[in-house]
């Protein structure tokens, strides 16, 4: 469906939002627009990376908006984010998405209908600022489930699947950071336009934020997940070293009831009235032994 928000009589410049299109919608706006071949090509492709190239007379942007509609599970960037492309030239801006992007709407209604935008650029950064805060609320969450299993972690409070879901958010948040490292060279490209504009810097002061809020919510995780195998090892260790110790108070115990129960005829304190009570008065004493040795040595 290809929809004319703006026309130039209206904002000063051409804004079309073209929602799952195909090739011959694409064909004819490439027409009209004299876009490359190329480019048009890249704008079917729904799982194409975060990119900008430049052109003779427009600027080409393919960036990725977080999906609010995924899946709980989503772990690759094709689940976790929407694909949107943008032709950007000097009197036309043209939008391409598969799903609907609300936040245009949104935008057309508030920004381009009130003439406050003043021109593309302008356009283009509060489309990539919007893109660009669709993270945040994820960071958030992402953050406070980081919050959530360190405080168990640290209580030792069992958690089902707690090293799986752990694993989750680091797969969810290094795919968000893959996307912010892709975006990087749109928001530098963006730069060499209107540098002091407060709007650019805006997205740039944004983009900064959410992309470090990700660096250190994978520190995070990462610190955790190592915490979490750590805390889980030495309860093993402990596990083994109780076990270890009651193995060394019963071997001797077991070497002293396979000595007397030996059946062979001759054999000391057999027959004597009270080789019973030596036998185990012998394994008390030797019990005793072990405990003060231990105790000694600072393993009880």
């Amino acid at each position: 469906m290809v929809q004319e928000f703006s026309t130039t009589a209206t904002a000063h410049f051409r804004w079309i939002d073209i929602v799952n299109p195909s090739l011959a919608e694409l064909q004819n706006v490439a027409t009209e627009f004299s876009l490359h071949a190329t480019s048009v090509q890249d704008c079917l492709d729904p799982d194409h990376l975060p990119k900008v190239e430049e052109f003779e007379h427009f600027l080409f942007i393919i960036t990725r908006i977080y999906d609010q509609e995924q899946k709980s599970d989503a772990d690759t960037i094709q689940e976790v984010s929407r694909k949107i492309a943008i032709f950007c030239g000097k009197d036309f801006i043209i939008t391409i998405h598969r799903s609907e992007q609300p936040f245009l709407a949104i935008l057309h209604e508030k920004n381009v209908l009130q003439n406050k935008c003043k021109n593309v650029m302008h356009l283009l950064y509060l489309i990539m600022n919007k893109v660009i805060q669709s993270y945040e609320q994820t960071e958030d969450l992402l953050a406070a489930e980081i919050d959530f299993y360190e405080s168990k972690i640290f209580l030792k409070s069992r958690v089902p699947n707690l090293l799986k879901n752990l694993y989750q958010i680091k797969r969810k948040s290094s795919v968000i950071s893959r996307i912010l490292f892709l975006s990087k060279s749109i928001v530098h490209r963006l730069q060499e336009g209107e540098r002091r504009d407060p709007l650019y810097r805006d997205v740039l002061d944004n983009f900064i934020q959410i992309e470090t809020g990700y660096d250190q919510i994978n520190e995070q995780i990462n610190n955790l997940l190592s915490l979490y195998l750590s805390i889980s090892a030495q309860r093993t260790n402990e596990v083994i070293r109780v076990l270890t110790i009651f193995s060394v108070f019963f071997m001797p115990l077991t070497f002293i009831v396979g000595i007397y129960g030996m059946n062979f005829k001759v054999m000391p304190e057999i027959d004597w009235q009270y080789g019973y009570a030596y036998a185990i008065v012998l394994m008390v004493a030797v019990t005793i032994a072990i405990y003060s040795w231990f105790k000694r040595k600072g393993w009880l």
